[in-house]
């Protein structure tokens, strides 16, 4: 963390349990995080977002009056801010279901404050990082049908738009600007969630997931986003012929 920084960033915290919000809260403000607001429930939340436009949310999946995935699908009506789950929910079908609607990041209790805040720094880290260089460059990869843009932040098949959380974007990007070169789950993490301390393999490994399901012919048989055992994933360019 930059100490002594003052960070403009509104983070919205969402949880029904005082304690939690109010250790997060003391945490971000030394952490120079001066713009926090808090909500206990989802009706609150929506109260919120209707009125303030925040760069984060940190979000309770057990919450009073909602479930915070239907809530989720909600708030991405009106905004694209990272959405970071905390949760007690640590099967692989619960984050499943926290990237597919639309989640960043996935956090289980019990959490050390440092992490969370960690992982907020480097979603804002990766933003900026993310912004530079989109603004720098205006490049299009075409792989017979699969089209991405890189400064729309766009994944088209067949000239259709197809529906690409942020953070999967990011990884395909990453993958297809390094073609054939193989990369580790913790380095994967690391580049694209630019928080390497705990290397998250279990998340790389469901975004590859959903990405074959986009842009492979036969996800069980991967051609483009291949697995090899033991080291990591490599991206193998199409050629111009392939078609989905």
């Amino acid at each position: 963390m930059e100490e002594g920084k003052v960070h403009s960033k509104k983070i919205l915290l969402v949880d029904d349990e005082p304690g939690i919000i109010h250790m997060l809260e003391t945490l971000l403000r030394k952490e120079g995080y001066s713009f926090i607001h808090s909500a206990y429930s989802g009706k609150e939340v929506k109260e919120k977002i209707s009125s303030t436009t925040y760069d984060l949310i940190v979000l309770d999946v057990m919450l009073p009056d909602t479930d915070g995935f239907q809530l989720c699908q909600e708030i991405r009506k009106e905004t694209n801010a990272p959405i970071l789950f905390l949760t007690a929910r640590s099967g692989d079908l619960d984050m499943l279901t926290g990237f597919g609607i639309g989640g960043d990041d996935y956090i289980t209790k019990p959490f050390n404050p440092m992490e969370v805040a960690a992982r907020i720094h480097a979603q804002f880290r990766r933003q900026e990082q993310y912004q530079q260089i989109v603004e720098q460059t205006a490049e299009v990869y075409h792989f017979g049908s699969i089209t991405i843009d890189k400064k729309a932040a766009q994944l088209l098949i067949s000239g259709k738009a197809i529906a690409c959380p942020a953070k999967e974007f990011e990884l395909l990007l990453f993958l297809v600007e390094h073609p054939n070169q193989v990369f580790t789950a913790g380095q994967l993490y690391e580049s694209v969630w630019g928080y390497d301390s705990l290397g998250d393999e279990k998340t790389v490994t469901i975004h590859i997931m959903r990405l074959r399901k986009k842009i492979e012919k036969n996800p069980k048989y991967p051609s483009v986003i291949i697995t090899l055992r033991g080291i990591g994933y490599k991206f193998v360019p199409p050629n111009e012929g392939y078609s989905l």
